[in-house]
């Protein structure tokens, strides 16, 4: 015999409509918030990356400058942590700065790495320089320019036909918490290069590791040294 509505209790009734009420109030909410993957994996695609700066006119501002992250210029450091900076050969090297900042909007940047914002190193040779960033918590625009005195002179007059700007665009990169397939291959090679630390490796093995062999030409060191800071 069929059980009529009248005979299903009343407490059951009001919380079955009370759970249904709630699903429908919550499923447009969980639709709105995508996860934390899915909001990096549309960074990825939508970032306006340059891993790769310098190339200017300018004795400072035409060395090559790359940050050793994967081509899409978006990279996870992982559990190591290691950032890579590949300079070029110059013959008047400059200072290089580097600044980490959140991107706009998500949070702030924790740790410390020059009080969390800013770092300048020395001048140097052609090599490349490992830092240790701290935890990555929210994504972090890395910007590294060289601190060229051309860019300090006063301005020149207009020249219609000097349309090559002098200043060195910079090369920036996102950091990111969630790795992807290949952020781990820069990890693996960013970990060997900081086995290395303090001495040196070959060209041919940093250009092929990064992507970076029609960079590397035979006017760099056969070896490129390896440099770890404090």
């Amino acid at each position: 015999m069929k059980r009529k509505v009248a005979d299903v209790p009343m407490a059951l009734l009001n919380r079955s409509s009370w759970l249904v009420a709630a699903l429908l109030i919550l499923a447009p909410l969980a639709a709105l918030e995508p996860s934390e993957a899915q909001a990096q994996s549309d960074l990825r695609k939508s970032f306006p990356g340059r891993r790769v700066g310098g190339g200017t006119r300018g004795a400072c501002s035409s060395r090559l400058l790359a940050h050793l992250v994967p081509a899409s210029s978006v990279f996870a450091p992982g559990k190591d942590r290691f950032l890579g900076v590949l300079e070029g050969p110059s013959a008047s090297p400059s200072p290089l700065e580097i600044t980490f900042r959140p991107l706009s909007g998500r949070g702030t940047v924790e740790g410390s790495m020059a009080s969390g914002q800013r770092r300048v190193l020395p001048a140097s040779a052609p090599g490349i320089t490992l830092l240790t960033l701290p935890p990555v918590k929210v994504p972090t625009m890395w910007e590294s320019s060289y601190v060229c005195p051309e860019a300090a002179a006063p301005p020149t007059p207009a020249d219609p036909l000097n349309f090559v700007a002098a200043d060195s665009p910079p090369a920036l990169s996102l950091l990111v918490a969630e790795a992807s397939k290949e952020d781990a291959a820069v990890q693996a090679s960013l970990a060997r290069l900081h086995r290395s630390c303090g001495s040196s490796v070959p060209r041919e093995e940093v250009g092929a590791a990064f992507g970076l062999s029609d960079l590397i030409t035979a006017q760099w060191p056969e070896r490129i040294p390896v440099r770890c800071p404090a």
